[in-house]
């Protein structure tokens, strides 16, 4: 077995938000996407509508405003030069490709001490056996929507456990930590068959692999080494939204710790520096699997 790099492509919608609407290489697509009229018509402070493909979030994911302050706003420019502005800030984007790469360029300017999270949320098409491949002991901090996971671990295990024997989520925890690849004895590098669950959860590494099949996208982020650098992790296996639940797999590269800015501890969030700007770099790589 041999592996060979597949180059990649990327196309961008600038007046929806500057949203990511295609990820390609070698005859496949890595962004999954559903249909949903109301992402045309979105406001600024809007509920998040999912589309799929890969929405920038900032200056949160989570909170308000839901999914961030850009991804409701038209850009400016063309797909390889682009800039939005939001409440105090203006983020600049270079997309561009590199030895069969993408890289994506970023600039935040706003008020040195500005404090923020920027997640690039990906939403991948992948197969129930596709695996999240990250440095193993890392630590992941998994949110509350993870207490039904618990709870199914825990009732399977002992002989004569009780329903009433759960675990449950503490009241005050935003989310409790864990080491990868199975933090709080949840396997979550494997994505599974639908299962009617979703957790959510926020890995402190800088570059992941997602391998599903032969195929392997990896995802890397660079930035300054003050700045807080993570993946975010959606596994949706059809457990939401609890009134119409679909499967979305999300693998989503950060700066910050957390997914809600409101919820950040000291390092816990990126800072604009006394210069006014900030800026980091993702580079998506794509390699195959081939017999020799």
């Amino acid at each position: 077995m041999v592996t060979v790099p597949v180059p990649l492509t990327a196309a961008v919608d600038l007046a929806l938000g500057g949203r990511w609407t295609s990820l390609a290489g070698g005859g496949r697509e890595w962004l999954w996407s559903r249909p949903d009229p109301a992402r045309a018509t979105v406001v600024p402070g809007a509920e998040f509508v999912d589309a799929g493909g890969l929405e920038e979030c900032l200056p949160t994911v989570r909170g308000l405003p839901d999914h961030g302050d850009v991804w409701s706003r038209p850009w400016r420019g063309s797909p390889a030069e682009s800039v939005v502005q939001g409440a105090g800030f203006e983020l600049l984007r270079r997309v561009g490709g590199r030895a069969g790469a993408v890289v994506a360029d970023y600039r935040l300017s706003a008020d040195p001490g500005y404090a923020f999270v920027w997640a690039a949320h990906a939403l991948l098409d992948v197969g129930d056996d596709a695996r999240l491949l990250a440095p193993e002991g890392a630590t992941a901090r998994v949110y509350p929507e993870a207490a039904a996971l618990l709870d199914r671990r825990r009732l399977a295990g002992p002989p004569g456990l009780r329903p009433d024997d759960r675990a449950g989520w503490p009241a005050d925890a935003p989310y409790l930590s864990g080491h990868w690849p199975a933090p709080l004895g949840l396997p979550l590098g494997r994505f599974g068959p639908d299962d009617g669950t979703a957790v959510g959860a926020v890995l402190r590494c800088a570059a992941v692999r997602v391998v599903d099949g032969p195929d392997v996208l990896a995802l890397r982020l660079e930035a300054p080494g003050e700045v807080p650098v993570s993946t975010a992790l959606w596994r949706n296996l059809g457990g939401y939204p609890a009134d119409a639940p679909y499967r979305s797999i999300g693998v989503e590269p950060m700066l910050g710790a957390v997914f809600d800015l409101a919820e950040a501890g000291p390092g816990d969030a990126a800072v604009v520096p006394a210069s006014g700007e900030l800026t980091w770099r993702l580079v998506l790589a794509a390699e195959r699997r081939i017999d020799d």
